[in-house]
C-alpha cells in the first residue's frame, strides 16, 4: 500500500515538473516528451530486471502478452484488460481502470488533461519494449475516463 501511494506521488511530481519547466519556456502547447524519456528510461531498466533469468520470446505477440501480464502486473498491481493486434506490427491494448485516471470524475471535463498522466506510461511501454529490442512507437488515447487504450507500431527493421 505504501509503495502504491509513493509511486502515485512522484507520478504526480513529474508530470508537475513537466508543466512547470514548460510554463517558464513560455510554451504554448505542453511538451510531455521528458515526461515520456523518463517513463522509458524507467521501462528498459524494469524490463532488464524481470526478464533476467527468462528464455528469449519467440515472437512479438508473446512479447506483448508479456507486456499485458508480468509487465503490466508489476508496475500497476494488474493485468491489461484487453489485447488487440492485426499481426501486421500494431497492437492496442485496454486498461479500463488506468490508475493514473481512476481518480478524475468520469465526466469529460478533465478529458484534456488525460495524456499528462499516460505520457509516463507510454515511454515505459516503449522503453521495456526498446530493451527487448522492439522499436516502437506509443501513443495513448483517453476517449471515456478512467479508460485508456495504449496503441503499439512495431517498427521493423
Amino acid at each position: 500500500m505504501a509503495d502504491d501511494i509513493v509511486f502515485e506521488l512522484l507520478h504526480s511530481e513529474i508530470i508537475n515538473y513537466s508543466l512547470e519547466q514548460n510554463k517558464s519556456s513560455n510554451g504554448k502547447e505542453v511538451d510531455l516528451s521528458v515526461v515520456e524519456y523518463i517513463g522509458f528510461a524507467a521501462g528498459y531498466k524494469i524490463m532488464e530486471r524481470l526478464t533476467r533469468e527468462w528464455p528469449r520470446f519467440k515472437d512479438e505477440l508473446d512479447t506483448m502478452k508479456f507486456i499485458c501480464t508480468d509487465f503490466w502486473t508489476c508496475i500497476y498491481k494488474k493485468q491489461i484488460d484487453n489485447l488487440r493486434t492485426n499481426h501486421q506490427g500494431v497492437y492496442v491494448l485496454q486498461d479500463n481502470a488506468f490508475r493514473f485516471l481512476i481518480n478524475f470524475s468520469s465526466g469529460q471535463q478533465y478529458l484534456e488533461y488525460a495524456p499528462r498522466y499516460v505520457a509516463y506510461t507510454c515511454g515505459l511501454i516503449r522503453g521495456g519494449l526498446a530493451n527487448l529490442c522492439i522499436n516502437s512507437i506509443v501513443t495513448a488515447e483517453v476517449q471515456t475516463m478512467p479508460s485508456c487504450k495504449f496503441h503499439i507500431h512495431v517498427q521493423r527493421s
